[in-house]
């Protein structure tokens, strides 16, 4: 007999956990559990729609779902169709994988105003996630800015100044490519409060800036360091002389007439976001850094602008039942381990950090935990019944859960509906994914 082990969450960490047990010498059953009929979280609704290649990493985790041992149950949304301490008593373990979907606060005077958005919000709006398909940002503006600088903020840019012939190859749903295509946007600034060598950009990301057909990147070369820091690790050193070469080459870039300009603002710290209810500019201290620190030098500027989005990062959603640190927005917890069979890995367990592949060693070490537990324990195979409870369990709540070849058909009518070139197009409401299948699964099915 196997034990079970339920994953709450199928986005890029619940995948690697579930594939980190499968490779393990004990015999386990395991069970995701996903709020939303489709799979793979930021893979689907984080990665920007123009960057194909990196969404295929999905592959690997439909290797990992065709298993026998392995089973998707989406459209079950934890906290509603079933609780946490249900799970609990049901399986011999539990992994919390629900990552980071909630904005942090902007925390600024007039940061409520009309206009301002949150980079998930923004992100999930553009990628057609259900929860954020109807924020119908306000992009009749000529000046955005953007508060932030990493990836996401990066990613927000470069959607909002591509050209629809650069976008025609992607999965940008139908309702944002109306609005982003339409918008009069001309610059779009990245504020940052600390210098380039702090930014968090990765350097395949930043040079995508210098391709845009047409958009000027603009950078003051005056803010722009000799060297990398030489206090920082050989690692990072390298990475910042990338991104220093690649700041100088867009100072040397012709104007060839480009009709948009993203302006890389670095030293910046926004005060408040200005405008009579509606966005009409953003207030700026100018920075410096002192011992790492940032410290205001008491000169501000109005930086003018009709939209504000924070890339500020994100928290993840607490659920009851778990310890949850508000003040940084994850799961509180020890190396993973949150309590005796209850564990958490990727966002929800280190807040958004990293890359893709990053949340790699944190399920290998998750399932080290859990077989060391389990050993532990002398835990007895069987013993907690697992997916069979559970799905006695939904049955009897009425809750229609999607299988992976469930979600396998909605893909396939995506595909099937996209036009020529583009790789999906994308059903943006949860109804619409469920009529595709005739009679989703049922439980007991």
């Amino acid at each position: 007999m196997p034990f079970s082990v339920a994953i709450i969450g199928a986005g890029p960490s619940g995948f690697y956990t579930a594939e980190a047990l499968r490779r393990s010498e004990r015999d386990y059953r395991i069970d995701l559990l996903e709020g939303l009929p489709t799979p793979f979280g930021l893979i689907r609704s984080g990665v920007a729609p123009d960057h194909q290649s990196t969404k295929r990493v999905a592959r690997s985790y439909e290797r990992t779902a065709a298993d026998k041992a392995v089973r998707y149950y989406g459209n079950v949304q934890v906290g509603r169709d079933i609780g946490l301490a249900e799970l609990r008593r049901l399986y011999d373990a539990v992994v919390i994988a629900v990552g980071a979907p909630l904005d942090r606060d902007l925390n600024l005077p007039g940061g409520d105003k009309t206009g301002v958005y949150g980079s998930a919000a923004f992100v999930g709006w553009y990628n057609g996630h259900p929860t954020h398909r109807d924020l119908e940002p306000d992009l009749n503006v000529t000046a955005v800015a953007v508060i932030g600088n990493g990836n996401v903020a990066l990613d927000i840019a470069r959607v909002l100044v591509k050209t629809p012939a650069e976008m025609a190859d992607t999965d940008l749903p139908e309702h944002a490519a109306q609005v982003l295509h339409a918008a009069p946007v001309r610059d779009v600034h990245l504020i940052g409060r600390r210098g380039p060598l702090e930014a968090k950009f990765t350097n395949v990301e930043l040079r995508e800036m210098g391709q845009l057909s047409d958009a000027l990147p603009l950078v003051d070369g005056g803010q722009l360091p000799m060297a990398p820091n030489p206090a920082a690790s050989e690692r990072d050193q390298r990475l910042q002389a990338k991104n220093l070469e690649t700041l100088r080459s867009f100072t040397a870039l012709d104007d060839r007439g480009q009709g948009k300009r993203v302006h890389f603002q670095f030293f910046l710290r926004p005060l408040e976001v200005l405008g009579d209810g509606h966005v009409e500019g953003l207030r700026l201290e100018r920075t410096r850094l002192e011992e790492g620190r940032v410290v205001g030098t008491g000169e501000t500027i109005d930086l003018p602008c009709g939209a504000v989005i924070a890339a500020i990062g994100t928290r993840a959603q607490p659920l009851e039942g778990l310890p949850f640190d508000e003040r940084s927005g994850i799961v509180v917890n020890r190396r993973g381990r949150v309590a005796k069979g209850l564990y958490v890995v990727g966002w929800a367990r280190r807040g958004p950090t990293g890359v893709i592949g990053t949340n790699k060693p944190d399920a290998d070490e998750i399932a080290r935990h859990i077989e060391a537990d389990l050993t532990e324990a002398k835990a007895t195979p069987g013993h907690h019944t697992g997916r069979a409870a559970l799905e006695d369990l939904l049955a009897e709540r009425g809750v229609t859960w999607v299988s992976f070849d469930d979600w396998k058909a909605i893909e396939a009518a995506e595909i099937e509906a996209a036009a020529p070139g583009m790789p999906r197009k994308k059903l943006i409401s949860i109804a619409e994914m469920l009529a595709v299948l005739d009679g989703p699964s049922s439980p007991g099915e």
